[in-house]
């Protein structure tokens, strides 16, 4: 009984950690890998504050507890 009640709580426990905020700089290096593995060569990402986001298409992820947005912009060549 003390183990189902155990696993019973870690499982309620589980999406409070899942949901844990990323910091801005594992989530873009995430992202990064991401776009390396598409082969796309000329990009740019960046890390801004809420209001310096001005178009939202360009937006691929949110950090910091929603603070924080990573912009992507694919780069001409």
């Amino acid at each position: 009984m003390k183990r189902f009640a155990l696993a019973v709580i870690a499982c309620a426990l589980t999406p409070s950690v899942l949901a844990a905020p990323k910091p801005c700089e594992e989530l873009k290096a995430e992202i990064e890998t991401k776009i390396q593995a598409n082969n796309v060569s000329s990009y740019t990402l960046e890390i801004v504050t809420n209001d310096e986001v001005h178009d939202q298409n360009l937006v691929v992820g949110s950090c910091e507890n929603g603070t924080k947005k990573i912009i992507y912009q694919k780069n001409d060549t």
